[in-house]
């Protein structure tokens, strides 16, 4: 019995590792490419040009809000900070939706990585449903909710921007360093975990229970809703999984509408729209992402051919794993990627052991720089809510915006921010929350 016990264990590993191994392999060539993509937006692209687009309550700032976020690489946290800097600056209501929308459905990541696994016709579908989704809730915040962007844009200064590199080679060096340490520390473990839990997705889940639901597409599409909704899956991560379900026998619209609603909202996302901007835009906010998703889900079950939507990899055999004929470059670029991973993560922990400041290199220079005589105050918080590195930079930019810091430390693994200057905690504590995130004096 025990050995039989023994034996079924080890059937199941191996094949949660081929089916792992086998989703990677697909995905890894795409997903370094649209690392490198993004590291070089970051880099080359200034947060100001962002910025001056989205103040006007209008179509318009509506749509520059949509196309600037949906190339870019942040995940459903790492959205809020920066969706709420530009709220706190004087970007509108309906700008910052659209922006909240539009950046954590997809990005230059993702559409390569979704490419890889789920064919032309989802990459192509899933940015056009961002940016109808984001353009609807955009122009209804702006039709139904009052905005307040004039008044507040004018109490506000620029927002403090993280320097940059003034030589082509440091350029480079930073597009290397976002794109293949940062993001690989942010979505990382993320990424591993929805391969994981599509493995175990196709291991272990019959493939007769979404069968039931394949002539009724609109309760599977609420069915994943409402599991996928209070979930934080970023949209890379999202992409094994839709797969494995489809795999199963979930249809490519309901797939679709996971894909889209998982990553552009959690528990975390709906508690900071509500705090920040309001009830009302809350509503419009989730109104907007489950009509969305469900109008495109709908239109690809009934209105496009089935066989567009048939995923790559049951089409060039999810079982063939690292048998014979296997495409070596996929391993090469699989074999690179999960170096690079662990690199970062390796990274992450020595910056976390061995130096005063683990979330920004470039805090290293003010923190060995000359004491000054009357050593300013320094107080330490309680940052709660971060959960990547774009979280724990929002902090930072709000911090240090306040007259009087003179330099703040954010600890992204401990949740803590350091902040040495004549600041009240009440200043600190209100910065905090206007980017979606509450702060305690420790």
């Amino acid at each position: 019995m025990v050995r039989r016990i023994y034996s079924l264990t080890l059937l199941v590993n191996i094949g949660l590792m081929e089916e792992v191994l086998g989703l990677i392999n697909e995905m890894s060539p795409f997903l370094l490419l649209g690392f490198l993509l993004a590291g070089l937006l970051h880099v080359f692209v200034p947060a100001t040009f962002y910025n001056r687009y989205m103040s006007d309550v209008s179509f318009r700032s509506v749509l520059y809000a949509a196309l600037f976020g949906i190339p870019l690489p942040l995940c459903s946290c790492g959205v809020l900070p920066t969706a709420m800097s530009l709220h706190r600056e004087g970007a509108s209501k309906g700008a910052t939706v659209s922006f909240l929308i539009a950046t954590p459905q997809t990005g230059v990541d993702s559409i390569f990585a979704t490419y890889a696994l789920m064919g032309l016709p989802f990459a192509i579908l899933r940015p056009v449903t961002a940016l109808f989704t984001s353009l609807m809730g955009g122009c209804l915040a702006n039709v139904a909710v009052k905005d307040d962007s004039a008044s507040r844009g004018d109490a506000k200064g620029p927002q403090s921007e993280e320097p940059r590199p003034a030589t082509l080679w440091g350029k480079v060096c930073a597009v290397f360093k976002y794109g293949f340490v940062d993001m690989m520390q942010s979505i990382g473990r993320w990424l591993i975990l929805g391969l994981v839990v599509a493995g175990l997705i196709t291991v272990f889940v019959p493939d007769s229970f979404f069968m039931q639901f394949s002539d009724k597409p609109l309760v599977g599409m609420l069915l994943v809703l409402l599991c996928a909704i209070p979930m934080y899956l970023c949209a890379t991560g999202s992409i094994p999984i839709a797969v494995a379900l489809m795999l199963k026998g979930l249809s490519p619209g309901t797939a679709l509408v996971l894909l889209m609603a998982g990553p552009a909202v959690n528990v975390a996302s709906i508690l900071v729209v509500k705090k920040v901007l309001g009830l009302k835009t809350l509503l419009v906010y989730l109104i907007s992402i489950i009509t969305g998703a469900i109008i495109f889900g709908l239109g690809i079950d009934y209105l496009l051919p089935r066989e567009w939507f048939v995923p790559t990899m049951m089409s060039d055999c999810a079982h063939c794993g690292m048998q014979e004929g296997t495409d070596w470059f996929n391993v090469a670029c699989s074999a690179l990627l999960m170096a690079l991973l662990v690199n970062a993560f390796i990274a992450k922990y020595m910056r976390k052991t061995s130096q005063p400041c683990p979330s920004c290199q470039s805090c290293a220079a003010t923190t060995t720089a000359s004491v000054p005589e009357e050593m300013p105050l320094e107080n330490r918080y309680k940052i709660e809510g971060m959960r990547c590195i774009h979280c724990a930079k929002g902090v930072k930019r709000a911090i240090a915006d306040i007259d009087g810091v003179e330099q703040v430390v954010v600890d992204l693994d401990n949740g803590t921010a350091v902040v040495k200057g004549r600041v009240s905690e009440a200043q600190v504590v209100a910065a905090v929350d206007s980017v979606g995130f509450k702060a305690s004096r420790l």
